[in-house]
C-alpha cells in the first residue's frame, strides 16, 4: 500500500518535469534581427558588443549573469524574461542586462 501511494505521487511530478523540459527545448532561439532584439542590442556573443554604441556594457558581462535570465546557471541557453517564448545563448548580451544579486 505504502508503494502505491508513494507511485501516485511521484507519477505527477515526473510528467510535470518531462513537460517542462519538453517546452524548454521546443522555444526558439531568439533571433537577433528581430524588432525587440536589436532595440536591445541583443547579441548571442557578448564578445560582439558594439561597445561604442552601448556604453553600459562591462566585461565579462552575459546573459547567464544577468537577473532577467530564467535558464539554468550552467545551461547554454534559456527563457528570458524580456523574450517571453524564446531562448537567449548564456553567451550572449543586451542593454537590458541587470546582474544578478
Amino acid at each position: 500500500m505504502n508503494n502505491r501511494r508513494h507511485f501516485i505521487r511521484i507519477v505527477p511530478l515526473a510528467g510535470a518535469a518531462m513537460l517542462s523540459s519538453r517546452v524548454a527545448w521546443s522555444q526558439a532561439m531568439v533571433d537577433e534581427k528581430d524588432a525587440q532584439a536589436m532595440s536591445l542590442g541583443y547579441v548571442s556573443d557578448a564578445a560582439r558588443v558594439d561597445k561604442a554604441k552601448y556604453k553600459n556594457y562591462v566585461a565579462g558581462s552575459h546573459c547567464g549573469a544577468c537577473a532577467l535570465f530564467q535558464g539554468k546557471p550552467d545551461a547554454a541557453s534559456g527563457p528570458c524574461a524580456l523574450f517571453p517564448g524564446k531562448q537567449v545563448s548564456s553567451k550572449g548580451w543586451c542593454s537590458a542586462f541587470a546582474k544578478k544579486a
